[in-house]
């Protein structure tokens, strides 16, 4: 979600291959892919597709065994996909407009004198703040060890963020990612449902599609049943990586604190896409897109990625879905217009190497590709993090 204290030189070239110049012949490509993130750095990778489900590290640093393809973790910005979804349903039954501002709803949260549109807010033309500034945010690799307890109601991040900080431009007249957009989307379902947001999700989300994995557990620390555990090297050598597992992420509760599994993303992006949640004409208002670059489109709530565009693929292939980035977890869940879907977890996020994190991106790639990764490759990976 926040990387601003990371220090990863992207123009840095690197000598890598996409695989290990050794695999086994019929070794499934997803999985030679993770275990090449292993091999990396990264402590543990799960993936799961319709015909694939595969681990490869460890769980835990300090003990034995491996992932748990059918655990739980934090699927930070993927959070996303099911907010807009939310507000979409309202959309649908004429208690929000996309194109009217906000304010009508929230009436006083936002300093701006310019109306900002709820599609705006979905989109990331709103112009709002992109975090907390950073004053009262993680300036440190130490602080996102020592803050990982601090409590935040529904509407103090979005105060905090746009308080002290302007607009990043004009609504409507560019784009710019913003969680504190996304939390301000939060707070409008619960003020037009009158339910707090993990209630609405419930019910109107997770509950009809069995989601029985998937939650926003806000204050709750503890992650229930893993799939791993999560890391980052917060510290200098000769200390290690630190264990950020318990966390509360109360900070991003509309933008990314919620908490999935393989299998129950998947099975969202299937119901979504296919129309299970949404009546047509709002599916398609979702996969109208905007340019980002390096491939990537967003719509409202989802991204959109040409492999090709963003030099992963030789094949045009374009799939939508989100990333997903918070200590200790990166998640990528992406599906394509075949039914092809795969979603993955790879246990560190914010400190990985630049190898490490251009490897841990090619398990999903190789869902619809044989990915194409130069053996001298600028240390940017061919999906953008967000």
């Amino acid at each position: 979600m926040r990387r601003s204290f990371v220090a990863i030189a992207c123009a840095a070239l690197l000598s890598v291959t996409a695989f290990p110049a050794v695999a086994a012949e019929n070794a499934d490509p997803r999985q030679t892919a993770m275990d090449a993130a292993v091999a990396a750095g990264i402590p543990g990778m799960v993936a799961v597709s319709d015909d694939f489900r595969g681990v490869s590290g460890v769980a835990d640093i300090d003990r034995p065994g491996k992932p748990d393809a059918s655990g739980r973790w934090r699927i930070a910005s993927v959070s996303k996909v099911f907010v807009a979804t939310l507000v979409l349903q309202l959309v649908a039954e004429k208690r929000v407009a996309l194109d009217e501002p906000v304010q009508r709803h929230l009436p006083g949260l936002l300093p701006y004198p310019e109306p900002i549109t709820v599609r705006q807010l979905l989109q990331h033309t709103s112009g709002l703040p992109r975090d907390l500034a950073p004053e009262d945010s993680w300036a440190s690799g130490p602080e996102v060890d020592t803050e990982r307890f601090e409590h935040f109601d529904s509407d103090d991040q979005i105060r905090l963020s746009v308080s002290k900080q302007p607009l990043q431009f004009t609504p409507g007249t560019g784009w710019a990612y913003s969680n504190t957009g996304y939390n301000v989307l939060g707070l409008l379902v619960e003020k037009v449902t009158r339910k707090p947001l993990e209630r609405a999700l419930a019910e109107r989300v997770t509950g009809p599609l069995h989601l029985r994995d998937t939650s926003l557990p806000r204050d709750f620390p503890f992650l229930l049943r893993p799939a791993a555990r999560g890391y980052e090297q917060l510290y200098d050598a000769p200390r290690g990586l630190t264990d950020v597992t318990t966390y509360n992420y109360s900070r991003y509760f509309g933008a990314g604190g919620m908490v999935s599994s393989a299998k129950d993303l998947n099975r969202f992006f299937e119901a979504l896409l296919g129309g299970r949640l949404l009546p047509a004409d709002l599916v398609a208002e979702m996969r109208k897109t905007v340019p980002v670059g390096g491939g990537m489109e967003y719509g409202l709530g989802l991204m959109k990625l040409n492999l090709k565009t963003a030099g992963a693929c030789a094949e045009d292939i374009s799939i939508w879905g989100h990333g997903g980035d918070l200590p200790g977890f990166a998640t990528l869940s992406f599906h394509d217009d075949s039914g092809k879907n795969i979603s993955t977890l790879a246990t560190v996020d914010l400190t990985a190497s630049p190898e490490a994190a251009l490897k841990r991106q090619l398990p999903m790639i190789s869902e619809f590709c044989s990915p194409v990764v130069p053996t001298r490759a600028v240390a940017q990976a061919p999906v953008p993090s967000l």
